[in-house]
């Protein structure tokens, strides 16, 4: 088990792998994101899958393929150096995750050790009914069907699982080809090097060139741990892992492995400020058949299958050290007004660019009614506490009103920004705080990052008073050393409460940026940046006296904000202010 910044993902969109630095796949659910993990090690459970060199004498680094989720681990050893590839193989099956891993040589011979140990079900199900045929291995693993193809000299380990040494001469490699299924796998295993080549290809095709941003590669790359989060169908896992604590033993230890609506919506304005890209069209899909669905009683979370997530439960085990661990989410059982606010905006994001059909029409028709029928209704907010009138909940639903009125009938478009106006009175009442900046809620006076948020979505313009105090005061009391953190924990300093909160870091920047104080907005931007470990994954939250990661990993909205930031802080203030892109002619939420 390693600090977090370590980890490197591997993912297709239906699940995902944690690669530790030792070459050791610590962490896969499989089939699917919400399955039982199959290799646990992470939070204290059975399952590991290792390539390591043999020998205890190597120094570790690791990079990733350019514009993809094709992981190599680079050891340099005693002899010389090796490196291993691995990846997802695409395209993916949501019923069977094919698992590549490639020993290349890079300079000298290598020697290397392979153990495959899954154990289904959080670590209780060990493999069963090994077999080897044309020096191909099957067994079970529970429920799930396992097959591994490249080591036919592989011997059953004495404690489960099977164990192998490679000799890959120099300038070879070896490939070893890993399937884990819920159904049987009665087709012959393909070979590695079609799989290698149909997965280059599909990473070739899912992420676009980005250019043009203050950080091109970071963008590029938070684009490609975007696709990899994101299914088939459209929904986006939250983040890849359950109940990696934000805070060691303070029992903030979710579990992630969700669609959030209000992440969909976040991931997609991030790829309309770059173009029309596909992740912006399976966004507005999945939001759209949720609120077809479900209409005002919108959930917060979804599987990314678009069901209902399960109540939150421990896990017997012991969990990622300070983490207790559980599965499922209690936010199915709450109501979060912004979401149909962040839904809008998502839309008007599309209807930017010209990417709105009758169905998407009915969906922003279903999130308008139930702003109107639930507006005033307490909820539980971005930050998913207890049910107040939240300020960001209701300015994001007037934000979002007032950017997809820009594309409907005027007749309509002027109804709706009535409504905006309207809510935007009602917060004003109650959440203007006496130094003119906006408070939490009606009973809660503090501070709140979030609340940067709807300016630069255009709730209010960035010249309102409101707007320019609301960032200084986040500016003065929520700030340190170019981080920022979502409010303050009672009389607790920043910092020991939880850890800067990344996603308000890129919110601030892009709020700086909005008021044309280029230099600050660079300088909060490279800050949340470099709150990441050398994979260039970045977590919810950034403990920045210990330079570490906390919480999920990786967490899909940070990776979203990133590339937002990247591309407006690249273009003049002006372009964004009231969610308009004078510089593209097209209308951006």
């Amino acid at each position: 088990m390693h600090v977090l910044r370590d980890y490197a993902l591997l993912a297709d969109g239906e699940r995902g792998i944690l690669v530790g630095p030792r070459g050791e796949h610590a962490w896969l659910c499989a089939p699917v994101w919400d399955s039982e993990a199959v290799f646990g090690a992470l939070i204290g459970g059975g399952g590991l899958y290792a390539v390591t060199p043999v020998g205890d004498r190597f120094v570790w680094g690791g990079y990733y393929d350019e514009a993809t989720l094709i992981w190599r681990n680079r050891w340099a050893t005693g002899t010389g150096i090796v490196e291993c590839c691995d990846a997802l193989a695409l395209p993916a099956d949501p019923h069977t995750a094919v698992v590549l891993r490639r020993i290349e040589t890079v300079d000298g011979p290598a020697r290397v050790r392979a153990v495959l140990d899954p154990r289904a079900g959080f670590g209780r199900h060990r493999l069963t009914r090994l077999r080897c045929r044309d020096g191909v291995w099957a067994g079970r693993c529970g429920e799930l069907y396992v097959r591994w193809s490249g080591a036919p000299e592989a011997t059953v380990a004495e404690e489960g699982g099977l164990e192998a040494v490679f000799e890959v001469p120099e300038g070879d490699h070896h490939d070893l080809v890993l399937e884990i299924s819920d159904r049987p796998l009665s087709e012959p295993p393909r070979s590695a090097g079609t799989l290698w080549h149909s997965t280059r290809e599909g990473w070739a095709e899912q992420v676009p060139r980005i250019d043009g941003t203050i950080a091109d590669r970071d963008a590029r790359h938070a684009y490609a741990v975007l696709c990899g989060l994101t299914s088939r169908g459209g929904g986006m896992a939250a983040g890849a892992t359950t109940c990696l604590p934000e805070r060691a033993d303070a029992g903030r230890n979710y579990d992630y492995r969700f669609a959030w609506i209000r992440d969909q919506a976040y991931a997609g304005q991030a790829v309309a400020a770059q173009g029309p890209h596909a992740l912006l069209g399976r966004a507005v899909d999945f939001v759209a058949e949720r609120l077809a669905e479900d209409g005002p009683k919108l959930r917060p979370a979804y599987t990314v299958r678009g069901g209902p997530v399960p109540p939150e439960q421990p896990i017997d085990l012991p969990g990622y050290p300070g983490a207790a661990p559980v599965t499922g989410n209690a936010a199915h059982g709450q109501f979060q007004l912004d979401s149909f606010g962040e839904a809008l905006l998502l839309f008007a994001a599309a209807g930017g660019h010209d990417r709105l059909e009758a169905r998407h029409w009915r969906a922003v028709e279903t999130a308008v009614d139930a702003i109107g029928e639930r507006g005033r209704e307490p909820d539980s907010g971005i930050w998913e506490l207890d049910p107040q009138r939240w300020t960001h909940s209701r300015l994001t639903c007037v934000a979002g009103l007032r950017a997809i009125a820009r594309y409907a009938p005027t007749v309509q478009g002027a109804r709706w920004n009535t409504l905006a106006d309207a809510m935007l009175a009602d917060a004003d009442a109650d959440c203007l705080h006496p130094s003119g900046r906006w408070q939490r809620s009606p009973q809660d006076e503090r501070v709140d990052a979030a609340l940067v948020l709807p300016a630069v979505r255009g709730a209010v313009p960035a010249d309102d008073p409101r707007t320019r105090a609301t960032l200084d005061a986040v500016l003065e009391d929520l700030c340190r050393d170019e981080f920022v953190y979502r409010f303050r924990l009672g009389d607790l300093p920043l910092g020991e409460g939880e850890g800067a909160f990344l996603l308000c870091g890129f919110a601030t920047s892009l709020a700086l940026h909005q008021q044309g104080d280029e230099a600050r907005a660079n300088r909060w931007f490279e800050r949340s940046r470099s709150g990441c470990g050398s994979p260039g994954l970045l977590a919810e939250e950034y403990d920045v006296e210990q330079r570490q990661l906390r919480g999920n990993l990786p967490q899909a909205f940070v990776h979203a904000m990133l590339l937002e930031a990247a591309t407006r802080l690249a273009r003049p203030p002006s372009t964004m202010i009231g969610g308009t892109s004078h510089e593209t002619g097209h209308e951006e939420a």
